[in-house]
C-alpha cells in the first residue's frame, strides 16, 4: 500500500494558493530522484531532487516565463542513520582537519551555495553559502555587494549611467 514508480500528483487551487502538478518517482511512498513541478497551465516552476523523501542536491525554481529565479542546495539525511562525519579545522592548528561525528536534528538541511537571480536580467542578486544548515559568515553575499563600514551603515550605491536609466524608464511596465 505504498506509492511506487512514476506518478503525477495534482494539487488544486486552495485558499488563494495556486494549484500545481508534480511528476516524479516514488520509492516506498517517498519521493526519489528528479521531480518537476508545473503550474496548472503547464509552465515549469521547479526542478527538485529528492533522496529518502527529502530535498537533496541542487533545486531550481523558475518564473512563469521560464526565467531562473533561485537555486538552492540541500543535503538530505538518511532517517535510518541521522549521524554524519564531517571534517573541521583543529582549534589548536587550523592547518589540520579533524573528523567529527555530528547528529542532524532535521531530515534535510541547507548545504551548499544558494543563489537568487534577477529574472529580468539573469544577473545574480544574492549568493549565500550554508554548511550543514549554518550560514557561512565568511562568504560574500552578492557579487559587487558593498561591505558595511565600521559605523554599520552601507556606502551609497553607485549611480546608474544615464542611458540605462532612460532605457529602464522607457521600458518599465512592459
Amino acid at each position: 500500500k505504498m506509492k511506487q514508480g512514476k506518478w503525477v500528483v495534482r494539487v488544486e487551487d486552495l485558499r488563494g494558493e495556486p494549484g500545481y502538478e508534480e511528476e516524479g518517482e516514488f520509492v516506498d511512498d517517498k519521493k526519489e530522484g528528479v521531480w518537476r513541478r508545473y503550474n496548472l497551465s503547464g509552465d515549469l516552476l521547479a526542478i527538485e531532487n529528492y533522496r529518502w523523501g527529502y530535498r537533496d542536491g541542487k533545486q531550481m525554481y523558475f518564473t512563469m516565463l521560464g526565467d531562473l529565479l533561485r537555486e538552492e542546495s540541500w543535503k538530505a539525511v538518511n532517517p535510518e542513520n541521522p549521524y554524519d562525519t564531517i571534517d573541521v579545522p583543529d582549534l589548536n592548528n587550523p592547518m589540520v582537519t579533524v573528523s567529527k561525528i555530528i547528529k542532524h536534528d532535521a531530515a534535510e538541511v541547507r548545504h551548499g551555495t544558494w543563489k537568487t537571480y534577477d529574472p529580468a536580467t539573469g544577473f545574480i542578486l544574492k549568493t549565500e553559502n550554508f554548511i550543514y544548515g549554518q550560514k557561512d559568515a565568511g562568504f560574500g553575499s552578492a557579487p559587487g555587494q558593498a561591505k558595511t563600514d565600521e559605523a554599520g551603515s552601507a556606502p551609497k550605491p553607485k549611480q546608474k549611467p544615464k542611458t540605462v536609466e532612460e532605457w529602464e524608464k522607457k521600458n518599465s511596465g512592459k
